[in-house]
């Protein structure tokens, strides 16, 4: 490539697209040495999820640059999901919620590819508040809940979410 060259959008896409088929899935630990597509020793796959490796290719394209591979988020524009995120779950309206935040119900992803990121990213980012009872995301119930995007409201909402979580004591 020439040194100030700039790619289209779409040449970019492909470009990471190809480097990530190249370098596969970061390794930080021994434990996250494993093929992306392999739970942990010991663990089922995530519910919902048929393709891990997929998922994270996803994750990476898609969601990453804003909520950052670590799921930490970037202040002011997107919130973290580590620890967080799978809280919604247990409050009413906060699994909605989570389908209709404006990165998801905008995704370019099809219902079925944001499914399935959808349930790797709540096992990725925060198991340990996954109810016992957790019924993964289908792609029907995506698509219904992305037809009414969140905007300007978003943040309001997930703050007063957040809170209800924190007053029913849930995990």
């Amino acid at each position: 490539m020439i040194a100030g060259a700039r790619l289209t959008p779409p040449a970019a896409v492909l470009l990471a697209a190809a480097w990530l088929s190249m370098l596969g899935p970061p390794a930080s630990n021994a434990a996250d040495a494993a093929p992306a597509d392999a739970a942990p020793a010991g663990v089922d796959a995530p519910a919902g999820v048929d393709n891990a490796q997929r998922a994270w290719q996803h994750w990476t394209l898609n969601c990453q640059g804003c909520h950052r591979p670590d799921g930490t988020g970037s202040a002011g524009t997107a919130p973290s999901l580590a620890g967080t995120v799978a809280r919604f779950l247990s409050v009413p309206g906060g699994r909605e919620y989570l389908g209709r935040v404006p990165g998801v119900a905008t995704s370019p992803l099809s219902n079925a590819d944001l499914s399935e990121v959808m349930n790797w990213m709540l096992w990725r980012f925060d198991k340990e508040h996954l109810p016992a009872n957790f019924q993964p995301y289908t792609a029907a119930e995506l698509g219904q809940l992305r037809t009414a995007p969140l905007r300007l409201e978003a943040s309001q909402m997930r703050a007063e979410l957040l809170k209800k979580a924190e007053q029913s004591g849930a995990p």
